[in-house]
C-alpha cells in the first residue's frame, strides 16, 4: 500500500487517532485487530486510517475487516467485499438474521456485537475496533443521562472477558464532521448504506440539542467528552 500524503484533514485525523491510541493504549506489537466495517463513512475511514498507520509506525499488527450483513440494514455486500480485496485487506462476512417485528437499535447493536466477539475469537483477534466518533460517544452520554437515569457511555477502550478481547474506539477524538471531511478525500465505494431502523428518536433529539448548544458554546462536544475524565467524586451521591 502506498503512503498517503499527510496534509489537511487527513493529517488531522491521523494525528487525532494516534493520540487516542497512545492515551488509551489501544495498539501493541503483534495485535490482530478485527475492524467492524458497516459500509458507512465512519467505519471505512477507520479502516483507511489503520492502513495508513501500518505504513508509518514501527509496530507490527494485523487487521481483519468484518462486515455483518443483516436483513434490515441495506448495504451492497459485493461492492464492499471487492473494496476489501482491492486494498489487500483480509476480510470476513457474517450473516445476522433477526425478527424484524421486534427489532430496535439496542437489540440490533447487542446481537451484532455478540457476533463480532464470536468472530474475533474465530479469527484469533485480540482486539475489536469500532468506528464510533466523538459525536457518538457524547450523544450516548446524554442519552443515558436523560433517558436511562445513569452516567455512562461507550468508552474509548474496554477490556472484556477477563482481557481476552479489548474493544477500542480509535476515532473517539474525531468529530463526525471531521470524519466526513476525511472520507471525502478518498475514493471509498458507494455501498448504498441504509438502515430501516436508523432513526432513534432519542438520539435525534440529543443531536439537535447539541447542535443548538454549539451556537452559544462551540466546544460543547469536547467539553462533555472531557468531563468523563474529570469527575469530582466528592460531589456525587
Amino acid at each position: 500500500m502506498e503512503k498517503v500524503n499527510l496534509k489537511g484533514v487527513a493529517k488531522y485525523c491521523y494525528k487525532a487517532m494516534g493520540k487516542a491510541i497512545a492515551d488509551y493504549h489501544m495498539l501493541s506489537e503483534g495485535d490482530r485487530i478485527l475492524v467492524a466495517v458497516s459500509g458507512g463513512k465512519d467505519s471505512l475511514s477507520l479502516l483507511k486510517l489503520f492502513q495508513m498507520r501500518k505504513t508509518r509506525i514501527p509496530i507490527d499488527f494485523e487487521i481483519v475487516a468484518c462486515f455483518v450483513d443483516t436483513n434490515f440494514i441495506h448495504v451492497d455486500r459485493d461492492v464492499l467485499v471487492d473494496y476489501f480485496k482491492s486494498c489487500g485487506i483480509e476480510c470476513v462476512v457474517k450473516d445476522l438474521m433477526l425478527d424484524e417485528d421486534n427489532i430496535n437499535c439496542f437489540w440490533c447493536s447487542w446481537n451484532r456485537r455478540k457476533l463480532l466477539f464470536e468472530t474475533a475469537r474465530e479469527f484469533n483477534c485480540n482486539k475489536l475496533a469500532l468506528g464510533h466518533n466523538m459525536d457518538d460517544i457524547v450523544e450516548t452520554i446524554l442519552m443515558n443521562f436523560f433517558f436511562r437515569g445513569e452516567i455512562g457511555t461507550s468508552p474509548p477502550a474496554l477490556d472484556l472477558f477477563e482481557g481476552e478481547i479489548k474493544v477500542i474506539r480509535p476515532l473517539c477524538y474525531i468529530q463526525k464532521k471531521e470524519v466526513l471531511n476525511f472520507a471525502s478525500e478518498f475514493p471509498f465505494p458507494d455501498t448504498h448504506y441504509e438502515c430501516d431502523y436508523g432513526k432513534d428518536s432519542s438520539r435525534e433529539y440529543v443531536k439537535k440539542m447539541i447542535h443548538d448548544l454549539e451556537k452559544e458554546c462551540p466546544f460543547v462536544k469536547k467539553n462533555i467528552f472531557r468531563a468523563l475524565r474529570r469527575v469530582k467524586q466528592g460531589y456525587l451521591l
